[in-house]
């Protein structure tokens, strides 16, 4: 399976743009394998493997091993058709860096290549992120996290504003706006993101709760439950409206002795009281909170399944005799 031509998927200036200025001109690339346009033309050379390392500000971290497997066994019937782009390692003048294609080098190993064709071109560190970040944005072949740290290394890193880093890509300054904020997900949900387990929609409701300790809560249900992006927003909205409606009551001060609500949670409180203890039971309160809690009964046996109800034991004299605690007057 050769690999498929690369397409601008609406990105800005796209990777072509910000290559074209090499040695290859205007002329572009032969990615067709055509053959019409010479090495010469087009500014590709032969370049050893054994000369190219990784780009160090590659954001992709995660790459298909079978995927590899079979670009590496195409590689092998058809040669490399589409060539490297390099730029000239700082530390090491007789060595590279890939500034795109780590997917093909890779493949090129796994099938034995010695060299590979190759345009070398100039690239400052900025334009090392920014190459390979719009090569794999083209591709599809980021996650999301890896998108987000790329974006953020444009804007911690060489102080892009997020409208610059958007017209740099491609992007809407609110979707690099959301995707850096995904960074901020507790280590869970950020897992889970990577892992395909959630989606960036579950991910971007997730950002509206307070804390980690209610994402992680949310992310639970989310796998546990199979919900899509919708009903994810709408367990969202549930779990804030749950802890606004709590820190009201907490910051709500007690009802005043006498009115309407008082009397409520009086009456509610003596009802629960009568179902635990099965028997009548009378609640009084004044207004600095205090008052006293009368518990009716009416026989001995009625104490006696009371008193088991609270202290939840049997009732025994002190000195451990048998008879009943409560005898008969």
């Amino acid at each position: 399976m050769t690999e498929a031509p690369k397409r601008r998927s609406g990105l800005g200036r796209g990777l072509g743009a910000l290559i074209l200025n090499t040695e290859a001109g205007e002329a572009g690339i032969d990615t067709a394998g055509s053959g019409e346009q010479s090495a010469a033309a087009t500014g590709v050379r032969e370049v050893p493997l054994a000369s190219i390392s990784p780009n160090p500000r590659q954001p992709r971290t995660r790459f298909d091993e079978a995927a590899l497997d079979e670009l590496a066994a195409s590689i092998r019937t058809h040669g490399l058709i589409q060539p490297l782009v390099l730029t000239t390692n700082q530390q090491r003048p007789d060595l590279y860096w890939l500034v795109a294609g780590e997917r093909r080098w890779r493949a090129s190993q796994r099938a034995g290549l010695q060299s590979v064709p190759a345009i070398v071109r100039d690239a400052t560190p900025q334009e090392l992120v920014e190459l390979a970040l719009i090569e794999n944005l083209q591709r599809a072949d980021l996650n999301p996290l890896e998108e987000a740290h790329a974006y953020a290394a444009l804007l911690d890193e060489f102080g892009l504003t997020q409208a610059e880093v958007a017209d740099r890509v491609g992007r809407s300054r609110s979707a690099v706006a959301n995707t850096v904020r995904l960074l901020n997900l507790p280590e869970n949900v950020q897992a889970a993101l990577v892992e395909g387990r959630l989606t960036a929609g579950h991910a971007r409701a997730l950002l509206a709760l307070p804390d980690a300790e209610t994402m992680e809560t949310a992310r639970i249900q989310i796998e546990a439950r199979t919900l899509n992006v919708r009903q994810t927003e709408m367990l969202v909205k549930r779990l804030l409206d749950e802890a606004a409606a709590a820190a009201a009551r907490a910051a709500a001060p007690p009802p005043a002795a006498g009115s309407p609500q008082e009397a409520a949670q009086v009456a509610f409180m003596e009802e629960r009281l009568r179902a635990a203890l099965g028997t009548r039971v009378s609640l009084n309160r004044n207004a600095n909170g205090a008052g006293k809690l009368v518990v009716h009964f009416y026989t001995n046996e009625d104490l006696e399944a009371i008193f088991q109800r609270i202290a939840g034991e049997d009732s025994e004299a002190p000195d451990g005799a048998a008879a009943s605690a409560f005898p008969a007057r």
